[in-house]
């Protein structure tokens, strides 16, 4: 054999050995785990089943350092002028992000006339508040610590507290490359609120996840009614049941003008924008003024169209004209259950001293 071919040999010898070495180290040393499912670009965390990806605006990436500031500045009273009061206050994670009480307690114990909605996909809302006075979620993050009778605080205040915290004058440069602002704030804070999201329920298992047995049979009949002959999914629709969209629901015992404080138009006396229903089961008292205790009193009230009043939407004349039956009315209510899924538990994180 000349030296030529036992080149070629040892070559084709050494391409071999090489070969099979990297197709040994791609083989897993045990049984290789599922894969997460993906994450959206610039998406925190994973969305759950059943939900779409969430949109996120141009001008407030989400990173993982943003999300934890805004996380502190969500739990932190000395956004408040008393330092007593956090977005946490009355957007309990223990409450499923909401609270127990008909309408919100503020600086000094002042009483507010309005229910604190959960902010469970409110990342998906296209306005915020029960009357839409805030278009995005930065805008909805700054209300509450200038409201007089919730935080009661002035943005410049609350600013000078947060800017003798030198952790917090480090996180805003890290996370804006900024010094602490009003801007800063509220993107941060909103940055969280966006990964606050409730999907994967037994309605998204049935209807996404092919698994026909993750809802009872009355679940599904009322599943049947409230996209059919209940008329609900008119104005709750999936994947967030909510069109966003303002009405008269003869619902709530206050005389609060609703949407009309903001567009000064009679035609919206009495409308307020329509809740999501994810998590709907836990997140009682019920409606703008918390007048409702319990989730079969607010379905019943719905499904018999409302309390009359002059500016009663047409939609709820409708509902009147279904004449839900008591088993259609327990039906919808078990159906709403199944709205129940998963969401973030979060604790209180460590705040910057």
């Amino acid at each position: 054999m000349n030296r030529l071919h036992v080149s070629l040999l040892a070559t084709f010898a050494l391409w071999v050995l090489l070969a099979v070495g990297c197709k040994e180290s791609e083989q897993p040393s045990k049984p290789a785990t599922p894969a997460a499912p993906s994450t959206p670009a610039g998406q925190l965390p994973a969305v759950p089943l059943g939900l779409d990806p969430v949109s996120i605006p141009a001008d407030n990436p989400m990173t993982e350092a943003k999300v934890e500031l805004g996380k502190m500045l969500y739990f932190d009273k000395r956004l408040s002028k008393e330092n007593d009061i956090a977005c946490a206050t009355c957007h309990d994670p223990t409450m499923a992000w909401a609270e127990k009480t008909a309408t919100s307690k503020g600086i000094h114990g002042q009483l507010g006339d309005r229910n604190a909605p959960t902010i469970i996909n409110a990342a998906y809302l296209r306005v915020q508040f029960w009357d839409g006075r805030a278009a995005t979620l930065e805008e909805q993050a700054l209300g509450p610590i200038e409201n007089p009778i919730e935080m009661g605080n002035s943005m410049q205040a609350c600013l000078d507290c947060l800017n003798k915290i030198p952790e917090y004058r480090k996180l805003f440069k890290e996370v804006f490359g900024t010094e602490i602002s009003k801007e800063g704030v509220a993107k941060a804070i909103a940055a969280f609120e966006r990964t606050i999201l409730s999907g994967n329920s037994p309605y998204d298992k049935a209807t996404k996840g092919n698994n026909k047995d993750a809802m009872t049979d009355a679940q599904n009949r009322g599943m049947d009614l409230f996209m059919d002959k209940g008329q609900c999914s008119t104005c709750h629709n999936p994947p967030t049941f909510s069109n966003s969209g303002y009405y008269n629901a003869g619902a709530g015992k206050s005389q609060d003008e609703g949407r009309k404080k903001v567009t000064g138009k009679d035609a919206d006396l009495g409308k307020f924008r329509v809740p999501g229903l994810r998590e709907v089961a836990n997140t009682a008292p019920y409606f703008h003024d918390g007048s409702v205790a319990t989730l079969e009193e607010a379905v019943k009230l719905m499904a018999t169209g409302g309390v009359d009043s002059p500016n009663l939407s047409s939609t709820f004349k409708g509902i009147r004209d279904a004449k839900l039956t008591e088993q259609d009315i327990q039906d919808l209510v078990e159906f709403m259950k199944a709205l129940s899924g998963e969401y973030p538990k979060t604790q209180a994180p460590k705040l910057p001293g």
